[in-house]
């Protein structure tokens, strides 16, 4: 008579060791981990996919602020046309680009190929936060939605982007 053998289970392969890789000697199976850092892996593909979507999938500007030392710098920012007006948002008071503002107002826009110089005007909050996330969210739609996922905006600011008086702007 034959002792049965409690190693095996019904499949005939050992189910109290198996010759599969053990990861780390922690009992765990690679090919059981195998799927999960797969799925984990296009998930932040998928994630990483739709946030430079929806950042770059719209309109786009470039914005030139010279910061107190004379650095010139350059940030990408959403921008929205209301009644002849350019608006574009800093989503924190920290952005630098915002910093370079409160100290000269004068920018440079880069919007489809052509550079305009223009003046900076910060919107007084409470208004101005309400104005610019309505802007955006009305032409930016879903992708908006989708970076304040990512993103605090509950301080934003607002800045109109004006022409200069007699200066070159479009």
């Amino acid at each position: 008579m034959r002792v049965p053998d409690d190693s095996h289970n019904r499949s005939g392969r050992c189910s109290r060791h198996d010759d599969r890789a053990d990861a780390g000697g922690m009992g765990l199976k690679v090919r059981a981990v195998a799927p999960s850092v797969g799925a984990l892996l296009g998930a932040l593909a998928f994630i990483g996919g739709a946030t430079w979507v929806a950042l770059e999938g719209h309109e786009v500007a470039v914005i030139h602020t010279t910061s107190p030392d004379g650095v010139a710098c350059q940030t990408r920012v959403w921008i929205v046309d209301e009644d002849g007006l350019e608006w574009v948002e800093a989503a924190t008071p920290e952005r630098q680009f915002y910093q370079h503002v409160l100290a000269d107002p004068r920018v440079v826009v880069e919007r489809g190929g052509r550079q305009e110089e223009r003046i900076a005007e910060i919107a007084a909050n409470p208004a101005g936060h309400r104005h610019i996330r309505e802007l955006l969210r009305a032409k930016y739609g879903w992708a908006d939605r989708w970076v304040a996922l990512l993103q605090d905006t509950s301080r934003s600011i607002a800045i109109r982007l004006r022409r200069p008086p007699g200066g070159r702007g479009g």
